[in-house]
C-alpha cells in the first residue's frame, strides 16, 4: 500500500485500547432542535414534554446522547440563541420541572443529555442588557461591547454581522455604539470582563448541578474580540468580504476553552463540545493540547464540520480522514458531523441514494458521530413559501439564501394529518412527503432509511473496531471510498461507491455485516466485487 494511503500513527500516539475509554466516545450523539421535534400541547411547537414523550424512540433507534438546542428563556428573535435568562425554561417548551423529569427520563433508559449553551451573547432582553444599556455607568456597562461612534459619527469600525450589514447597534439613550456578532437582539457578550466568566461559569454550574452530561458550547471561537477594535482586513478570496481576522479565532479564546474545561472536571465524566467552524490546522488548537504535559486542556471534541464542507468525492473524502487523523494531538478523540439545523439537509445537499453511502461513512469512522434529528428518515429540506419565513438570517438578506427554514421543518412521526408532531397549526409547514417518509411507515420497511440506521448503530455498538478501533488504509480508487477498521484481532472493511455507476472492487476473503441497500448480508466474499452505484459495504474480514 502506498505511504499516502496510510494514516501517521507516529509513536507519540498511544493505541485508543490502551486509554480509558468514556461514554462520549464510544458512544453516539443525536440532536434535538425541540422546536420542531414533538408538541406536546397542540400550539404547534416542539417541547420538553415532547420529547419525553418521543425516548422510547430514540432508544430503539440506538443513538446514547441526546444534544437539546437551547431552550432558555427568550424572545425568539433567533429562536432560542437569543438567551433572557441561562437559569430556567422558556414557558413555551416548559418549565424547569418538565426538564428535571426529562432528565430523569433520560437517565432511566441509559442515556445522556447534552445541552447547548450560548456563552458569546445574550438577548437584549436579558436583565445584562437593560442593565448595560441604561447608563454609561452602570456597573454592568462593561459587560459588553460599546463603543463611541468613529470619527465620522458612524459605526466604530468595520465589523459585520454573520446575519448580514454591519455588526455596530447605535444606542441613542447612551450615545454609544454596541457589537452584535449576529442580530442586532443578541449583544456581544464582553469575555475580557472577570464578572462575565464568572456569571456564565456561575450558569454552567447550574445545569451541571442538575444533573446534565455535558455542553455543546455556541459559536465557541467567536467569543473574544480584539480590544483595539481594529478594522478587519479585506479577504483575499472573496471579492468584497473581510478576513475575520479581529473578531475570532483570537488567541484568548484557549484560555476560555481551558477554564471551561476546569469548570467541567469537578464533575465526573461530562464532555465539553464546541461548535467552531475553521480549518483543521485551526480547529484542532481547541483540543487546548499541551505538549509539556501532553495533556489536553481545551474542548473534548471541537466540532468537526469538514465532512459537510468538502465535496462529496471520494479522493476529497479520503484526503480529508487522512489529513484530520494525522493532525490530531496525542490523545484526541475525533468526532464526524453531516447535519445540523444551521445546514442544509443531508438528502438535499447529496440525494437520497448518496445519504445511504454517507450513513455507512458517519457511522463507521473513527470518532464520535453526531446525527441530526431526522436525518435517519432521509428527510429532505421543506418548501418554505415567502410568507411563511420564520428565520432572521433570511429576513434580513432575502434572496441571498441565509434562511435556515428549510432544514428545521417537523419531524415526521406518523401519517396523521400533523405528522405525528402535532395537534394544531405547525410552526412551520410539514415535508410534503410525510406519509411516505414518517417514522410509523419507515418501521415497517424492513430496506427503509430508518432501518439501515438502526442497523448501523446496533452494528456500531456491537463490534469495538467501530466504536473504539484505529482507523487505517484510506483509500480512494474510481470512486469508492475504502478504509479499515481494527480493534485487537477484529478487523473490519468498508467500501463506499460515491459515484451514479456500477464499480468493480477487489476484497481480502470475508462476511458481508451490512450494505446500504440492506440485502445480502451474512455471504462470504473475496476477490473480485461490483459495487451498485450509491451502494455501501460492511465485511468483517477472515
Amino acid at each position: 500500500m502506498p505511504p499516502s494511503d496510510q494514516i501517521p500513527t507516529p509513536a507519540s500516539k498511544p493505541s485508543m485500547n490502551d486509554l480509558k475509554r468514556l461514554w462520549w466516545q464510544d458512544g453516539v450523539t443525536y440532536q434535538i432542535y425541540p422546536r420542531s421535534f414533538q408538541d406536546s400541547n397542540g400550539d404547534g411547537i416542539g417541547d420538553l414534554n415532547g420529547i419525553f414523550a418521543r425516548l422510547d424512540y430514540l432508544v430503539t433507534l440506538g443513538i446514547d446522547a441526546v444534544w437539546i438546542s437551547p431552550f432558555n428563556p427568550s424572545p425568539m428573535a433567533d429562536f432560542g440563541y437569543d438567551v433572557a435568562d441561562y437559569r430556567n425554561v422558556d414557558p413555551i417548551f416548559g418549565t424547569l420541572d418538565d426538564f428535571d423529569r426529562l432528565l430523569v427520563g433520560v437517565h432511566s433508559r441509559g442515556l445522556k443529555l447534552i445541552l447547548d449553551f450560548v456563552p458569546n451573547h445574550s438577548s437584549d432582553q436579558h436583565p445584562w442588557f437593560l442593565e448595560s444599556r441604561s447608563t454609561r455607568d452602570n456597573p454592568k456597562r462593561d459587560w459588553y461591547l460599546w463603543s463611541d461612534p468613529a470619527p465620522n459619527g458612524g459605526p466604530p469600525n468595520n465589523w459585520t454581522s454573520h446575519f448580514g450589514g454591519s455588526g455596530w447597534a447605535f444606542d441613542q439613550t447612551t450615545g454609544q455604539y454596541f457589537y452584535h456578532s449576529f442580530l442586532a437582539q443578541q449583544p456581544d457578550l464582553n469575555w475580557r470582563n472577570p464578572e462575565v466568566r464568572s456569571a456564565i461559569y456561575d450558569a454552567m454550574r447550574f445545569w451541571l448541578d442538575r444533573g446534565i452530561d455535558g455542553f455543546r458550547m455556541d459559536v465557541l471561537w467567536l467569543l473574544i474580540k480584539d480590544d483595539q477594535l481594529r478594522d478587519n482586513p479585506p479577504h483575499p478570496q472573496w471579492n468584497g468580504a473581510l478576513l475575520p481576522l479581529y473578531t475570532a479565532d483570537r488567541p484568548e479564546i484557549h484560555q476560555i476553552v481551558a477554564e471551561m474545561r476546569t469548570i467541567l472536571a469537578a464533575y465526573p465524566e461530562r464532555v465539553l463540545i464546541g461548535e467552531i467552524y475553521l480549518p483543521l490546522r485551526d480547529l484542532i488548537a481547541y483540543y487546548g493540547f499541551d505538549p509539556n504535559t501532553v495533556d489536553l486542556r481545551g474542548a473534548d471534541m471541537p466540532f468537526n464540520f469538514h465532512l459537510i464542507q468538502t465535496p462529496w468525492n471520494a479522493n476529497s473524502i479520503a484526503e480529508l480522514i487522512r489529513n484530520y487523523e494525522a493532525q490530531l494531538p496525542r490523545n484526541a478523540w475525533p468526532n464526524w458531523v453531516l447535519g445540523n439545523h444551521d445546514q442544509t439537509r443531508l438528502a438535499t445537499r447529496i440525494g437520497e441514494h448518496q445519504a445511504r453511502v454517507a450513513a455507512m461513512l458517519l457511522l463507521t469512522l473513527r470518532g464520535t458521530p453526531t446525527l441530526y434529528n431526522g436525518d435517519e428518515l432521509g428527510m429532505t429540506n421543506g418548501t418554505i413559501t415567502p410568507d411563511q419565513i420564520q428565520d432572521p438570517a433570511e429576513k434580513n438578506q432575502p434572496g441571498q439564501g441565509m434562511g435556515r427554514d428549510a432544514e428545521r421543518t417537523p419531524m415526521l412521526w406518523d401519517r396523521s394529518a400533523g405528522a405525528g408532531f402535532t395537534t394544531g397549526e405547525p410552526w412551520l409547514p410539514l415535508n410534503a412527503d410525510y406519509a411516505n417518509t414518517c417514522v410509523e411507515v419507515q418501521s415497517q420497511a424492513p430496506r427503509s432509511m430508518l432501518a439501515l440506521y438502526r442497523r448501523l448503530l446496533e452494528l456500531r455498538r456491537k463490534h469495538p473496531a467501530l466504536h473504539a478501533g484505529v482507523i487505517d488504509h484510506v483509500t480512494a480508487e474510481s470512486g469508492v471510498l475504502s478504509y479499515r477498521r481494527h480493534f485487537n484481532d477484529q478487523h473490519l472493511q468498508v467500501f463506499l461507491n460515491l459515484t451514479d455507476d456500477l464499480q468493480t472492487i477487489t476484497c481480502e476473503d470475508g462476511r458481508v455485516l451490512l450494505t446500504t441497500i440492506l440485502d445480502g448480508e451474512g455471504g462470504q466474499v473475496g476477490g473480485k466485487l461490483i459495487l451498485e452505484a450509491s451502494e455501501g459495504l460492511l465485511i468483517a474480514l477472515d
